[in-house]
């Protein structure tokens, strides 16, 4: 489960700074953005010595942990309770489709991460990033490699991201409702799969990937 070690080891530092949690959701679906949220815990009053959970009132911390391990329902709740939290900063980016045909999903993710922590109320100070890659904050950057499940402004991210970018994908399937982006969000499930191929890709489809960039090809050879 995460916890605030890394957090707290930027607070020793500098027990006031700011620190902001980044993940994003959707690097691997076949259609839809990218989408990355960025999380800040306001640190407590007076607080120089964060406990397990730092700023992260326990009730809370037991709801968040890698968006991945946790079903739609609890996610929804994890959401829910960030947003009602007054010392909870969030923000949230995006990258479209055609940002990520131009730039390639890897960029287009990190793309989504600047814009999530540039929509912050408060620029932090540090940031820890889930991944290996940097995307260039204009902050004191800590990769993690599967970060939200040990960081909890990490984790936190995770879902923000999650939850926003299925709602997304749930308003979208309500314009294309061939290809069951209400129950798949877009990933290559063997019914959105089965879609592509019977009723074609749509524009928020991503060009250059798996089925989508395989009928591109098929119709290209018919032709």
């Amino acid at each position: 489960m995460p916890d605030y070690r890394l957090e707290a080891e930027f607070l020793v530092r500098s027990p006031d700074a700011l620190i902001a949690g980044v993940d994003e959701a959707g690097r691997g679906p076949l259609a839809g953005p990218v989408v990355a949220g960025a999380v800040i815990f306001l640190p407590l009053p007076g607080s120089r010595a964060p406990k397990k959970y730092g700023p992260v009132s326990a009730e809370l911390a037991a709801l968040l942990d890698d968006s991945k391990k946790l079903s739609a329902a609890h996610r929804e709740a994890a959401f829910a309770a960030l947003r009602e939290c007054p010392g909870v900063l969030v923000g949230v980016g995006a990258a479209s489709v055609g940002e990520i045909l131009r730039l390639n999903i890897l960029q287009a993710s990190l793309l989504a991460m600047r814009r999530a922590v540039a929509r912050l109320a408060r620029a932090p100070d540090h940031a820890l990033v889930d991944g290996n890659q940097n995307p260039r904050l204009g902050c004191d950057t800590l990769c993690v490699v599967e970060g939200d499940g040990k960081s909890l402004s990490i984790a936190a991210a995770s879902i923000i991201a999650k939850v926003v970018r299925d709602r997304a994908m749930e308003r979208l399937a309500r314009r294309y409702p061939a290809y069951g982006w209400e129950r798949n969000a877009g990933y290559a499930t063997v019914d959105h799969r089965a879609a592509l191929v019977a009723h074609g890709a749509c524009p928020h489809h991503r060009a250059g990937f798996g089925t989508v960039r395989q009928l591109r090809l098929d119709l290209g050879r018919a032709e």
